[in-house]
């Protein structure tokens, strides 16, 4: 083997290595350029993030002065519904209870029985009946004697 060939591979791969540390450098450095700018990319979001959590109190307090009245309306609603699906709950419970269910209903009949005896045979108990119905209508919508 002919040692100058050998000296000029030598020195061929020894300037191929060093190319390819240069490059690798200048790689790492715009690696490093760009990882910074990922870095701030991400500080800028967190700081939005921030910023809008800092402000959040009061764009729900500025939300809420300004659709009061319908989100009260809503809850109001949404609480009835939730009212209504747990009497159901309930009175379902109570109905797959073996003898209540048939209890309730005889309580129920027997009452329904003595109401149409003590108020609707008669014409002189359907207009005390009368009169007690008038008697809560003014009393609890505001009618009536003010004196009392």
């Amino acid at each position: 083997m002919n040692p100058e060939l050998s000296r000029s591979d030598d020195t061929a791969e020894a300037e191929n290595i060093k190319l390819e540390v240069e490059v690798n450098s200048e790689t790492l450095g715009e690696k490093r350029l760009s990882t910074e700018n990922f870095n701030s990319q991400w500080q800028q979001v967190g700081e939005k993030i921030a910023d809008f959590l800092d402000k959040m109190p009061n764009y729900i307090g500025n939300f809420f002065k300004s659709y009061s009245r319908p989100l009260i309306t809503v809850g109001l609603i949404f609480a009835s519904l939730i009212t209504l699906k747990l009497t159901l709950a309930l009175l379902d419970a109570i109905d797959d209870l073996p003898l209540l269910d048939s209890t309730l209903n005889l309580i129920g009949l027997g009452y329904t029985i003595w109401f149409i005896n003590r108020y609707l045979l008669r014409a002189s108990s359907r207009q005390e009946l009368s009169e007690e119905i008038n008697s809560f209508k003014d009393q609890y919508l505001g009618r009536g004697n003010l004196d009392s």
